[in-house]
C-alpha cells in the first residue's frame, strides 16, 4: 500500500501555497441560456461522513455543460469547508460516467457568435479541474461506463478512481479536430512510456484493466459488486485516504489486460510515438506496422 499519508499531506501542503498566492480564484460563473441551470444536473446524496455528486444528464452521457460544472463547483466548495464532510465521491447517473464536453451546445454557441459564453464553458471547467486537482479532501471517482474527454478530466486529477469491467476511456478531441485537453497533457504524459501520445493522437479507447494497468485507475471492481462498494463508503467516517484506501482494496479485484491490449505492445508505441513531428510518428508508422 502507497503511502496514502504522506501522499495526502503533500497535496494539502501544496494546495496550501497555492491558495497563499492567490491561484486559487474564481469568477461568478455565468449562466447560458441555451442550457438548463437547475440544481437536477447535478444530484446529491448524503452520507454518513461523506457527499457523492452524481452527474444528472443521462441521455446526454452526461456531457459537461457550463451549469453542470458550476453547480459541482459550489458543492464541492461547500463541502471542503463542511468538517463533518470527510470525503467527496463522484459518479454518473445512467450507463455513463461522462462522454465529456457538451461539444453540441458549444457548437450552437460559435454558430450564433456567442464566443463568450464558448469562452466562460472552458473557464468553468478549467477551473473546475484545478480545484479538484488541489482538492484539501480525499476524492472518490466511480468511473462506471463511458469516460472520456472532459469526463476524465474532472475525475482523475483526485484521489482515487474505480474503474469496472464496463468502463470505456478515451481521449478523443483530434478526432474533432481538437487537441486533448481538460487536464489531459497532464496525466497523459505520466503514463508509462509513449503511451499518452498513442493515445492523445489517435483517440484509441482503453478498458477499465488496462485504466488500473496504465495507472489511469487505482481500483478495479465488476460492475456487479459496485453497489456493495458504494455501501461500504458510504458507511465510512474518515478523512483518512488510508483508510478509504483499504476500504477500496478489500473488494478490489486483480486483473490484467487480454492478450490484444495495447498494453502488451508498448514497445512498439515507444518506438512509433518517441518522435518529435508528426511526420516522423507516421513515416515510423509505415515501416513498423
Amino acid at each position: 500500500m502507497r503511502n496514502c499519508k504522506s501522499a495526502m499531506l503533500f497535496r494539502r501542503v501544496l494546495s496550501l501555497e497555492k491558495l497563499r498566492y492567490g491561484c486559487r480564484r474564481f469568477s461568478s460563473l455565468s449562466s447560458n441560456p441555451l442550457i438548463d441551470d437547475s440544481d437536477n444536473l447535478v444530484l446529491v446524496e448524503d452520507k454518513a461522513g461523506s457527499r457523492t455528486a452524481i452527474l444528472n444528464r443521462p441521455t446526454s452521457l452526461n456531457a459537461i455543460n457550463t451549469s453542470m460544472v458550476a453547480r459541482l463547483q459550489k458543492l464541492y466548495k461547500i463541502w471542503e469547508d463542511d468538517p463533518d464532510i470527510r470525503f467527496v465521491a463522484l459518479k454518473g447517473g445512467g450507463r455513463a460516467f461522462s462522454a465529456g464536453g457538451d461539444i453540441i451546445s458549444l457548437y450552437s454557441l460559435i454558430k450564433e457568435g456567442r464566443l463568450e459564453d464558448g469562452k466562460q464553458f472552458f473557464w468553468t471547467i478549467y477551473s473546475f479541474i484545478y480545484f479538484l486537482g488541489t482538492y484539501l479532501k480525499p476524492h472518490v471517482a466511480l468511473l462506471n461506463g463511458i469516460t472520456m474527454g472532459g469526463g476524465a478530466g474532472i475525475s482523475i486529477p483526485g484521489t482515487f478512481r474505480v474503474a469496472t469491467d464496463k468502463t470505456i476511456f478515451a481521449t478523443p478531441e483530434t478526432l474533432i479536430g481538437f487537441h486533448p485537453d481538460a487536464g489531459a497533457s497532464f496525466y497523459l504524459s505520466h503514463l508509462p512510456g509513449y503511451l499518452g501520445e498513442y493515445l492523445a493522437m489517435t483517440g484509441e479507447k482503453l478498458n477499465g484493466a488496462e485504466m488500473l494497468s496504465c495507472g489511469l485507475a487505482t481500483h478495479f471492481y465488476p460492475i456487479t459488486k459496485l453497489p456493495m462498494v458504494e455501501e461500504q463508503l458510504g458507511n465510512l467516517v474518515s478523512d483518512d485516504p488510508c483508510v478509504i484506501e483499504s476500504t477500496l482494496a478489500n473488494q478490489g479485484d486483480t486483473v490484467h489486460p487480454d492478450q490484444t491490449s495495447v498494453m502488451h505492445r508498448i514497445r512498439t508505441v515507444d518506438k512509433c510515438f518517441s518522435h518529435d513531428t508528426v511526420e516522423e510518428i507516421i513515416e515510423t508508422l509505415k515501416y513498423t506496422l
